[in-house]
């Protein structure tokens, strides 16, 4: 009997004494961009970068008469109901320069 606590413990105190596996880090997050195509209009033209984006990209959107009825919609909502008057490529631009503001 006492051989065989003797044994146990010879064979667990290597394993106690062991310290614990190091968890890998998560890998640094990248930051999401500030504005999207789905952001509000209204999110994007409160900020001084973002209300420039699209006062360059999408010329007349902020003074257009139907503001107010469509300043809580995302680029991309708005596309479906210009009747093509705001391109892929004009988004393409604004996603890009969008992307850019930190």
């Amino acid at each position: 009997m006492k051989f065989a606590a003797l044994l146990l413990a010879t064979i667990a105190a290597p394993v106690l004494a062991q310290a614990p596996a190091a968890v890998p880090a998560a890998p640094a997050a990248i930051p999401a961009a500030k504005f999207t195509l789905d952001t509000p209009v209204e999110t994007i033209a409160a900020d001084p970068a973002g209300k420039a984006v699209l006062n360059a990209d999408i010329p007349g959107l902020l003074v257009h008469p139907m503001y107010e009825s469509f300043k809580s919609m995302g680029l991309l909502d708005l596309q479906g109901m210009s009747q093509g008057k705001l391109t892929d490529a004009m988004l393409a631009k604004a996603k890009a320069d969008l992307a850019a503001i930190k």
